[in-house]
Formats: C-alpha cells, sequence, structure tokens
C-alpha cells in the first residue's frame, strides 16, 4: 500500500513541474548541495516521475555512495554488481564500459536507473588524482548513444571527484535549500563551489535554487525564503517545496510522488 497524495505533496509535485517547465529544454540536471539533509532524493525522484509520467524516457544517476535513490526505487547499494562504479573501471583494453549495459529498468514506465553501490566510496582515493576521471561520466554520456529525453544526476554531498563528474555533466543545476539558517550557509558554499569550478573549466554552469521543508508556521523558515528572494530571486524557482512528513511514507513505499493515486 502507499498513501493518497495530500495537498503538500501536491503542491511538491506542481512545484518539480513549473521547474521542469521553465528549463524543459535542458536535456542533462544535476540535483545537487554539498549539505545533505535538504531533499537531494525526493526532488531527482520527482523530477524524474514526473518527466517519466509525460512519456519522456529519463534516466536517473545516481552519484551519492550512500545510494539513497537507488534504494528509493527497490535497489540495494550493497548487492548492486553493475552501475556507477562499473563506470570508472577500465576495461583491459583500456576503454570505457558502455553506459547503456549498466542502466537498469524500474518498475516505472519510461524511468530508468544507473544505480549506486557502496564501493564508490573508494572511487576519490583511488582515482581523484587521475588526469581525465573527473570527465568519466560526460564522456560517458556523448560518447554513446543513449535513447533518453532527459538525465538526472543525484549528487553526493561533497564536493569531489563524483560532484565534480556531475557538474561537468550537466546543463542546469537544481540546487534544493532546506529553508533555515545554516542550509542557506551550505547552499552559499556550493555556490561558491560552483564558481571555482567554472573559473577552472571557463563553462557556465546555470543554476536554479529550489527552497524546500518550508514550514510557513515558523519565523525561521519565513526569514530564510525572505533572503533566499532578497539576494538570489533571479536563481529562485518558481513555487518551494512544503514540510510534509508523510513524503517519508512515499519514499517507503518507493513510488515517485507523481505516480501516486490522486495525482493528476
Amino acid at each position: 500500500m502507499y498513501p493518497v497524495l495530500c495537498l503538500p505533496m501536491q503542491q511538491t509535485v506542481q512545484c518539480i513541474r513549473f521547474c521542469l517547465h521553465e528549463y524543459i529544454v535542458m536535456r542533462i540536471w544535476a540535483v545537487a548541495n554539498q549539505k545533505g539533509g535538504v531533499g537531494k532524493t525526493t526532488t531527482t525522484v520527482t523530477m524524474g516521475g514526473v518527466l517519466a509520467h509525460n512519456k519522456s524516457r529519463t534516466l536517473l544517476i545516481d552519484l551519492d555512495p550512500h545510494g539513497s535513490l537507488s534504494s528509493y526505487l527497490g535497489l540495494d547499494p550493497e548487492s548492486v554488481e553493475s552501475g556507477v562504479y562499473q563506470l570508472f573501471q577500465r576495461q583491459p583494453t583500456g576503454e570505457q564500459p558502455r553506459l547503456s549495459g549498466l542502466i537498469h529498468d524500474t518498475q516505472f514506465e519510461n524511468l530508468f536507473l544507473l544505480p549506486a553501490s557502496t564501493a564508490m566510496v573508494t572511487l576519490e582515493r583511488r582515482l581523484g588524482s587521475q588526469n581525465g576521471m573527473g570527465l568519466t561520466l560526460q564522456r560517458a554520456l556523448h560518447d554513446h548513444h543513449l535513447d533518453f529525453d532527459h538525465i538526472i544526476i543525484d549528487c553526493p554531498p561533497v564536493m569531489g571527484l563524483l560532484m565534480i563528474n556531475a557538474l561537468v555533466s550537466c546543463e542546469h543545476v537544481i540546487i534544493p535549500v532546506q529553508t533555515e539558517h545554516l542550509a542557506i550557509k551550505g547552499m552559499e558554499r556550493m555556490l561558491r563551489s560552483m564558481k571555482m569550478i567554472q573559473t577552472s573549466l571557463d563553462t557556465d554552469l546555470a543554476y536554479t535554487l529550489l527552497p524546500t521543508m518550508y514550514d510557513r508556521r515558523t519565523l525561521a523558515c519565513r526569514e530564510s525564503l525572505q533572503h533566499l528572494r532578497y539576494g538570489y530571486n533571479n536563481h529562485l524557482a518558481d513555487g518551494l517545496i512544503p514540510i510534509d512528513t508523510r513524503l517519508r511514507d512515499a519514499s517507503h513505499a518507493g513510488y515517485p510522488l507523481s505516480h501516486m493515486p490522486g495525482n493528476s
């Protein structure tokens, strides 16, 4: 059983739809923040669910060694044998594995997954200093023909090899920001890190800030949202994600919010 979609859940789906409508021409998104627990995985799954529900073939990529996205969609990161980790392993010929052979179906039509595994925690130590490893995902996405309309990357909460792969590969960054003081400080660190990457690679990283876990009853949330509107209005999403403990029920059920009963 999974829960009937309640009003806050509907608001979450609508907010994601607004974001996607504004940037629908983008093919590859990264959902990133250097602070954990701000709603990255929920945002990734909801974006993917909305696109898949609208008949767009959508690939979700789990770059977080904790594997929350993979777990959400029914895979155990402890036992995944084909996924992101294998993508970073060179074959005896020196060639990169084909991405298409590492992708998993999900139970949802038009929604596919490149899963994480716990072995990914070793990648930074083993490969982080090797030249060109920050471009591994970008090469895989561009070198191999992939029949997907959209690709969404769920990032780890650490600026390192995996996060750099995501930022280099994407066309637009969605930054979920919990509406509280420390989360905004984390967001600002993320923006500084992105600026350093832009300078290093001589590229532009377009981004949207998505307020999450908003509770209008609390002064802290209201003031945090006001701070975002005052300082970052040009990058702020049209809408926000309200706080709702029943989102955890959706995660437990393993269903994107767009696929819940009562959603249209």
